[in-house]
């Protein structure tokens, strides 16, 4: 039993990154696709796939890499509400990754979505991880 699953997928990626692995396999749930999603539509992973096997599923995400220096498209990913300490946020003081050059993924009222679409839409919520 893991405690935190979304700790574990960001862990799992950032060890394939390390490892120069093409394509990593993580457990299903419904907030790690919407992730996924956000991750792949910013342009941070080449492409995924969910698979129904087995009682959860799994994401196969494939990783983007630069293709002649080979440097991977994420330079960092960490988790920043954690299941000890949430982290909340509001819309007048939303999360700025890198001045804008990163993203900040948040848990909102309308769905998983970056701190530059949260503040577009005027909304604030939990600020999962952010991303470079």
């Amino acid at each position: 039993m893991n405690t935190d699953p979304i700790a574990d997928y960001l862990t799992r990626v950032r060890n394939a990154i390390k490892a120069n692995h093409r394509v990593v396999e993580i457990p299903a749930s419904n907030l790690k696709k919407e992730i996924t999603k956000v991750l792949f539509d910013k342009g941070y992973i080449a492409n995924y796939k969910f698979e129904e096997t087995g009682p959860q599923g799994s994401i196969k995400v494939a990783l983007k890499y630069h293709p002649i220096t080979k440097i991977p498209a994420i330079r960092s990913i960490s988790r920043i509400s954690k299941p000890g300490l949430r982290k909340y946020s509001g819309t007048a003081n939303l999360p700025r990754v890198l001045n804008g050059l990163g993203i900040a993924i948040l848990s909102t009222s309308k769905g998983v979505m970056t701190d530059k679409e949260a503040r577009q839409q005027n909304i604030g919520g939990e600020v999962l991880c952010y991303v470079y």
